[in-house]
């Protein structure tokens, strides 16, 4: 499948620049996949206004590959945002559907012909296989698995295994036709213009959109434009959207607050409350992600807060010994007292009953 075939209104989406959430994994306490809060969760992001969902990603647990629940995982998202859509409380009639791809060629192809298959339009490709890889190599199997859907780049942080990757890799990953995106998240300012260098460097900033997954520095990766020269001019370029781990919880609120600085940027109007709110996003992130703790809460840490609001049962995840760092519970506890209202508790309580029916 190739970019030009897909919906118009879904590459506009994408081109636009949303919210898209990583989508979590609900899992029972036998840690089976609670197909009822799975269920729950999509819909509560389809009615929180997300313009996308990313299912399969880091976030959905890597490991759901090695218990079967890739496919099944993918299908049952697919199917609740496409059943839900219609009474979305936010009115959207689309949302853009993404499929996380690991592995190395035969294994990310092979996945990206079953998203391609489930309605996929999209898949964020992992390259956290291929640690020692030269350049040409990473290319080559860029190349192949964009044979069968369009993709979006990921550049993952080194801390949950991702690679260093140069600039002049993003300028031949940014010149692959059916590149559509990529998701920057390297947790660091240096690599994040790497990144914006290579696709400016490729003259496809009109064809890649940048999304951020910096989750440390949400607010102000969206608001800032990145001024890069190109042949002794300057190229100004902007992160359209985010697709983000952060983003699984507290959506509503992440919609709203995405909303609001599209509005700065059109209108020139941007006031130091939304700058300030850079910061605020980022603790809040720190205690989410387990920062204290090097990631290692970062999945349970956004299960505890679904948890709390009642959207998950439990925090469980496929790894057992995958839960929460010794006072992670405390920091997020703070953050519900400094940050409350950043929080969409009311939202969920409003509308929980709805989505677990």
């Amino acid at each position: 499948m190739h970019q030009s075939d897909l919906p118009e209104d879904v590459l506009n989406l994408l081109r636009n620049g949303g919210a898209i959430p990583a989508h979590p994994l609900a899992l029972t306490e036998n840690r089976t996949l609670d197909e009822r809060r799975q269920k729950a969760l999509t819909r509560y992001y389809v009615d929180a206004g997300a313009t996308g969902l990313a299912v399969g990603v880091h976030t959905t647990q890597f490991e759901i590959r090695d218990v079967g629940l890739f496919e099944p995982v993918l299908k049952l998202a697919a199917e609740a945002a496409d059943h839900w859509l219609p009474q979305s409380l936010a009115g959207q009639k689309t949302i853009i559907k993404i499929s996380g791809l690991v592995g190395k060629t035969a294994q990310a192809v092979a996945e990206a012909e079953l998203a391609r298959d489930l309605g996929y339009h999209a898949g964020l490709l992992s390259l956290a296989a291929f640690k020692g890889a030269t350049e040409d190599e990473l290319i080559e199997h860029c190349e192949r698995v964009a044979g069968e859907i369009p993709l979006i780049g990921f550049y993952l942080q080194p801390a949950v295994g991702g690679i260093l990757l140069s600039t002049e890799f993003w300028r031949r990953f940014a010149s692959i036709e059916n590149v559509v995106a990529i998701k920057m998240a390297p947790f660091n300012r240096y690599r994040t213009l790497d990144v914006i260098k290579g696709v400016v460097a490729a003259r496809a900033e009109d064809r890649v959109t940048l999304y951020t997954g910096n989750d440390d520095h949400i607010v102000l990766d969206l608001l800032s434009p990145f001024l890069v020269k190109r042949n002794g001019e300057d190229v100004r370029v902007r992160i359209r959207g985010g697709l983000l781990g952060h983003w699984s919880v507290w959506v509503k609120s992440a919609v709203e607050q995405l909303e609001r600085i599209h509005r700065s940027i059109e209108t020139g109007d941007v006031d130091f409350d939304l700058l300030a709110l850079d910061s605020r996003v980022t603790d809040c992130n720190s205690a989410f992600f387990d920062v204290a703790n090097d990631f290692a809460g970062v999945i349970a840490g956004c299960h505890e807060v679904l948890r709390r609001q009642g959207l998950l049962e439990g925090i469980w995840c496929l790894n057992k010994d995958e839960t929460l760092s010794p006072g992670q519970a405390a920091e997020i506890d703070r953050i519900y007292r400094d940050h409350a209202d950043l929080a969409d508790d009311a939202f969920i309580k409003a509308n929980l009953t709805r989505w677990l029916a």
